[in-house]
């Protein structure tokens, strides 16, 4: 498995995140081919469940490094609180997934340009609020273009391993769950899945939430934002998060329960292809 991580590179405590210049200056001395900075996370399957919550180890990384993400010490991280859940499945039964009872999953028409039989379904919460939108059938696109000098500071808060159908390639990961943020104005965060190298000495102009499908079956996506980007200070930020620190960002990863519901659903995606 192409690794992404090296957990004993620059380890850092949960509170130092804060500083998040000498954060991405030490990331960057940690490997000649860093592709991101990150505060990684291992899995910790609860009984009886598809999902599974994050153990987090705060520290940095590069994505080009082999590394095994349970050889991490594990920390405090929060858990998956919705005690019943459900499963949604489509009518082809091309894909399905977990979500708590009360969570609303929703078919909506596939965006324009999908291929046949994709599949497109927004996830509400028990409030009506949105939390995610699950894409399959994606054409493939090109990489935004990120001229020298305009990428911005990323790091990897959590990062576990997912297993979905996928293709490989010079620019990609085996997929994984992530909740990554990239600082602008304000630290600016997104939780999805990819299977992307993000950039390159941890800057990046875009950090796809998207999974390269398998050739000729589309690519797909599941998480709150396709891509997440630095917003300027007039675009509107949701429903991607904001943070005034990246302390913040990583409490709200490593120790929140609505992203360890979130993180639960999108680890229990099955594909059919």
């Amino acid at each position: 498995m192409k690794g992404i991580m090296n957990l004993k590179c620059v380890p850092v405590k949960l509170a130092a995140l804060v500083l998040a210049g000498s954060v991405l200056a030490a990331a960057s001395a940690c490997s000649a081919e860093n592709k991101g900075p990150q505060v990684t996370s291992t899995p910790t399957p609860e009984p009886g469940t598809a999902g599974s919550s994050p153990s987090a180890t705060p520290g940095s990384a590069g994505t080009a490094a082999p590394s095994d993400p349970a050889s991490a010490s594990p920390s405090p991280s929060g858990a998956a609180t919705a005690l019943s859940w459900k499963t949604y499945s489509d009518s082809a039964k091309t894909v399905s997934f977990e979500l708590p009872r009360d969570w609303i999953a929703q078919s909506v028409t596939p965006d324009a340009g999908s291929l046949a039989g994709a599949v497109k379904v927004e996830v509400k919460d028990g409030g009506g609020s949105y939390v995610a939108t699950l894409q399959t059938g994606l054409p493939p696109s090109a990489p935004v273009d990120c001229p020298a000098g305009q990428g911005r500071p990323y790091v990897v808060i959590s990062s576990v391993p997912l297993d979905v159908p996928h293709s490989e390639g010079p620019d990609t990961i085996d997929p994984r769950v992530v909740f990554r943020v990239i600082q602008g104005y304000k630290f600016f965060g997104s939780y999805g899945i990819t299977n992307m190298v993000a950039g390159a000495d941890g800057q990046s102009c875009e950090l796809r939430n998207r999974v390269l499908g398998p050739a000729g079956k589309g690519d797909y996506s599941f998480g709150d934002v396709p891509a997440l980007h630095a917003f300027a200070a007039d675009e509107k930020v949701a429903p991607a998060k904001s943070f005034d620190t990246l302390d913040l960002a990583a409490k709200y990863a490593v120790h929140g329960s609505e992203f360890a519901n979130v993180q639960r659903m999108l680890l229990s995606l099955k594909v059919n292809q």
